[in-house]
């Protein structure tokens, strides 16, 4: 039997306004983890805070998490959370955020567990026993409120994926008014971080018919109304298209999995001095390459369904390369790790060592193509020079 399946929120509360979804949710005390400020001085927290009151429950800020989340917070947070004993979990903010409650949760859930008990992937235990969990996402691009991973980063820098359908949140509330005060390169950064999870999820070795269709939706919608969002943050109807469309990418992503693009953004991305979403972008046009020798017709696929020039897989595919770097540029996004400013010695003395650290990644299980130390390095010397993968 070819088991598969499709797994997603419960509820997904979209449109403009759809903050005030929480006055109808149930529990009585909530435990709301959340970034460092954005939240409070857009008014957004409070706003939140204010319709729990309205539904008769009690409210805990845990906020300050960091742009890349660290085991220190998502543990201090546990022993916030254990002592307050909440039945909603309500991460909101960027994935930051949502993803250090997540990880919080399972702590919360399991005291006597530690993070390296639940790291290996989908080895976390049941959850729901003591709390739900509500995701507010105020960036359109990791699609955490529908995924089953959660992103934390060690003392070392190196980021581990969380992966397991236990941490999919029960309810999502996609509000793109939230996303109004997005600043232009946060916008960007997350926006590819979305087509990263897209293209990901069509090459990967666990897509089907249900994530291709949010996939493909997902990309076409990204090229049309990532620039737009960029270029006018007050763009209700781009910030909708870009928060729903980025959502289709965390649902399919999150029961297709990913591939080597985040394996390597994982490993290299703190040590560049860039964000996950920028790193992942900046790599794609060399993991294309790299993949293409086993996944050209599916990279073709998306070249044609974009409406791209060409008339042979090849040519479809180095069209969708260029495309990638057209649209890249067009966000103000530098085209080399090189460009990012990480230093030439830096980056050849640990190369191979990030290569080998990719390669165990989680996500390189479901690569299209089975890489090597010696393709990894291949891929990440072509996006820090800027040129082609030719293995």
């Amino acid at each position: 039997m070819n088991l598969q399946w499709f797994r997603v929120p419960r509820d997904i509360v979209f449109g403009s306004g759809t903050l005030e979804y929480l006055k109808q949710v149930q529990g009585n005390k909530a435990f709301i983890c959340t970034g460092k400020n954005s939240m409070q001085a857009n008014g957004v927290l409070d706003r939140a805070i204010g319709y729990l009151k309205e539904a008769g429950i009690e409210s805990l800020v845990f906020n300050g998490v960091e742009g890349d989340p660290s085991l220190e917070t998502v543990q201090r947070g546990a022993e916030i959370m254990k002592e307050f004993a909440p039945n909603l979990i309500i991460g909101i903010g960027g994935c930051s955020a949502i993803d250090a409650a997540k990880a919080m949760w399972v702590l919360y859930e399991y005291p006597g567990k530690t993070f390296y008990d639940i790291k290996a992937p989908f080895s976390i235990p049941e959850l729901r026993k003591r709390a739900k969990f509500i995701a507010i996402p105020s960036t359109s691009g990791t699609g955490t409120e529908v995924t089953c991973v959660a992103v934390i980063t060690e003392a070392d820098g190196i980021k581990h994926p969380l992966a397991s359908y236990e941490i999919t949140p029960d309810i999502a509330i996609l509000d793109p008014e939230i996303c109004v005060s997005m600043p232009p390169h946060v916008t960007a950064d997350t926006g590819v971080d979305a087509l990263s999870h897209s293209f990901e999820a069509y090459v990967s070795t666990m897509a089907n018919d249900y994530t291709d269709l949010l996939v493909l939706k997902s990309i076409k919608n990204i090229f049309q109304w990532l620039p737009k969002a960029y270029q006018n943050g007050q763009d209700i109807n781009a910030r909708t298209k870009m928060h729903i469309s980025q959502n289709f990418a965390g649902m399919a992503f999150s029961n297709a999995i990913l591939g080597i693009d985040h394996s390597l953004s994982h490993k290299i991305s703190t040590k560049a001095g860039t964000t996950h979403g920028r790193c992942n972008t900046i790599l794609m046009p060399a993991v294309i390459q790299y993949n293409s020798k086993v996944a050209g017709e599916r990279y073709a696929q998306i070249g044609q369904y974009l409406g791209l020039s060409g008339s042979s897989e090849q040519e479809l595919i180095n069209a969708l390369v260029t495309a990638i770097r057209q649209l890249n540029a067009s966000l103000g996004i530098q085209p080399t790790l090189q460009s990012l400013g990480m230093p030439e010695d830096v980056f050849l003395s640990n190369v191979e060592q990030l290569a080998e650290a990719a390669l165990g990644d989680p996500c390189t299980g479901t690569n299209p193509r089975k890489p090597t130390v010696a393709g990894l390095v291949a891929v990440y010397k072509a996006a820090y020079y800027g040129t082609d993968v030719t293995i």
